[in-house]
């Protein structure tokens, strides 16, 4: 696909919603022949994301900061605190769906309007989660964590308390977003949905999870390095970082 000319759009200028005093500006892969599931495939490999069915990599005018990370999942070793995290919520019942419910809608909702008051996509509304989490270029898997619950009665139900949204890729999974109920947020479920990606990666026989992009000076966006060995996107090549050496390494591909 190196050899191939692929016509690309450059959004305009705009305040980025990350770093404070920053400008943002968006390459975006607008050529029909990269709407399939192995061109995306090519593009995650190139530090590209997708929202909804379009993919995407930034292209700012002074900055780099935000850079593509993927876990080599066969490699993965769980820190203390993400070992404390699987066996914490073990409890809770793992299960998957290859499409996009409308009954999760109302988790998105009460995720959305309860816990990011301050972002983009509140208030949600059906119509954005519909649109931002669907796709059709490549298949999805969904992620669901069921919470077992004892009734009054005595009698135990299962109430779905998390969704990670998850693309699937020839050589790997991408996480696309995960959303939660806010009552089990001290669960620490976006962790413990990072670990269980990277299970079904390694179940799957995927070599890497995409985790999206890390940038350092944002509170928000600053968790991905958390999970050794990972690759991280910079000037064109994945660079190995490992917990036993911080240097970096070009990878040869």
């Amino acid at each position: 696909m190196n050899d191939i000319s692929y016509k690309l759009g450059v959004s305009k200028i705009f305040p980025c919603n990350y770093l404070p005093e920053q400008e943002e500006r968006l390459l975006i892969a607008i050529d029909d022949r990269l709407a399939n599931s192995e061109s995306y495939g090519w593009l995650m490999t190139q530090g590209f994301r997708r929202s909804g069915e379009q993919s995407y990599r930034p292209h700012c005018p002074q900055c780099n900061a935000c850079q593509s990370i993927r876990v080599i999942t066969n490699d993965f070793l769980p820190s203390k605190s993400q070992k404390r995290s699987k066996k914490r919520n073990s409890h809770f019942i793992i299960k998957q769906s290859a499409q996009l419910k409308d009954s999760y809608y109302p988790l998105f909702e009460n995720y959305i309007n309860t816990l990011h008051q301050d972002g983009s996509m509140y208030p949600a509304s059906f119509e954005q989660f519909k649109s931002f989490l669907s796709c059709n270029i490549t298949k999805q898997l969904f992620i669901e964590t069921w919470a077992p619950v004892t009734q009054e009665n005595g009698l135990c139900e299962e109430t779905l308390v998390c969704v990670a949204v998850t693309d699937v890729l020839s050589n790997g999974l991408s996480a696309v977003y995960t959303f939660y109920h806010p009552e089990y947020k001290n669960h620490g479920l976006g962790v413990f949905s990072i670990l269980t990606q990277l299970s079904f990666c390694q179940q799957m026989s995927l070599p890497y999870l995409y985790l999206g992009y890390q940038i350092d000076d944002c509170q928000k966006m600053n968790y991905k390095d958390r999970y050794f060995p990972f690759e991280r996107f910079i000037a064109g090549e994945w660079l190995l970082n490992s917990k036993a050496s911080t240097n970096n390494h070009t990878i040869a591909k």
